[in-house]
């Protein structure tokens, strides 16, 4: 079977396969606390806190439209590795950033997307202290940040940790960022997710980048479970479907776990901590997954 894998065709096999095969490949390393597989991998540090590493890209035609204003595009650039690590209970630290651009790029696009990356470094007191550029063949541009992040081993939170009968929560509404600007201004749930960790410590945590429907199967899947979703429970963003909120990604909220006794305590002092956010609580870990969401984003398949 594996030699029949690798002649697939990528959008025959999908993401997942993809990355499933990939990290096989990789040797077993007893030193990492977290490998590949989480929001972020996570490293031991002398001092005894753990690091936080986290990678991602920026491609434009997927995640930017052409003629998107640069300073927003780095935004959104340097946000994203931030969702990830708050996913983790963390706090950002260094960034490198790598360009890749084509030749017919303007110095000004370029200046717009390190603006806005310095200014979203700024608001949360992270840096950034290097990187590399690059050509590109042909019109294109792909901003790919590396960062690092701290957090107190007692604050980690991981995809794994989910129990059967733990509570499914999300923050915030779903559905209709792409459409809209929010999937260039939103702001990652850091203030959040530390408030979580310290007050009424979640389960299992991730930050939800590619829509409920591929990300609460790969949490599920991470802690050995299933799921069940109350449609009718899931919030959205007013003039989008729920369809859309489950399939469309680029919400960047966070998708939590808890014990109910846990989630029981929450409301009141969240709603003081947090009055314009809500976190709701739209079904449960299961045994096994029943009736499956429908797929969110996945590089590569073909539809």
């Amino acid at each position: 079977m594996p030699d029949e894998l690798l002649t697939q065709r990528l959008g025959d096999i999908g993401e997942e396969t993809v990355v499933d095969h990939l990290i096989g490949l990789l040797p077993p390393d007893s030193t990492l606390v977290v490998g590949p597989g989480d929001d972020c991998a996570v490293v031991p540090l002398e001092c005894g806190l753990w690091q936080l590493l986290k990678t991602d890209c920026l491609v434009e035609g997927i995640h930017f439209l052409p003629g998107t204003a640069p300073e927003l595009v780095g935004r959104k650039a340097i946000n994203r590795v931030i969702s990830d690590i708050a996913a983790m209970g963390g706090h950002p630290h260094d960034a490198l950033v790598t360009l890749a651009v084509d030749p017919d790029r303007s110095l000004g696009e370029l200046d717009g997307w390190y603006r806005g990356m310095v200014g979203a470094c700024e608001a949360v007191g992270c840096r950034i202290v290097g990187g590399e550029t690059s050509r590109l063949p042909g019109r294109g541009a792909v901003i790919s940040v590396a960062m690092t992040g701290l957090v107190s081993p007692a604050h980690c939170i991981l995809r794994s940790g989910a129990a059967k009968g733990d509570l499914i929560a999300v923050t915030g509404r779903l559905g209709g960022s792409f459409g809209s600007s929010r999937h260039l201004s939103f702001t990652p749930r850091l203030g959040e997710a530390r408030w979580l960790v310290e007050n009424a410590r979640p389960s299992a945590m991730m930050d939800l980048s590619d829509g409920l429907g591929s990300d609460l199967p790969r949490l599920a899947r991470a802690s050995g479970g299933g799921y069940r979703v109350e449609l009718t429970s899931i919030p959205c963003h007013p003039g989008v479907s729920v369809e859309q909120a489950i399939t469309e990604g680029e919400d960047y909220e966070l998708l939590l776990t808890f014990p109910p006794a846990v989630f029981a305590t929450l409301s009141g002092r969240w709603k003081a901590a947090f009055p314009d956010t809500a976190i709701t609580a739209i079904g449960e870990i299961t045994g096994e997954t029943g009736e499956p969401l429908p797929r969110g984003w996945e590089h590569y398949r073909h539809e």
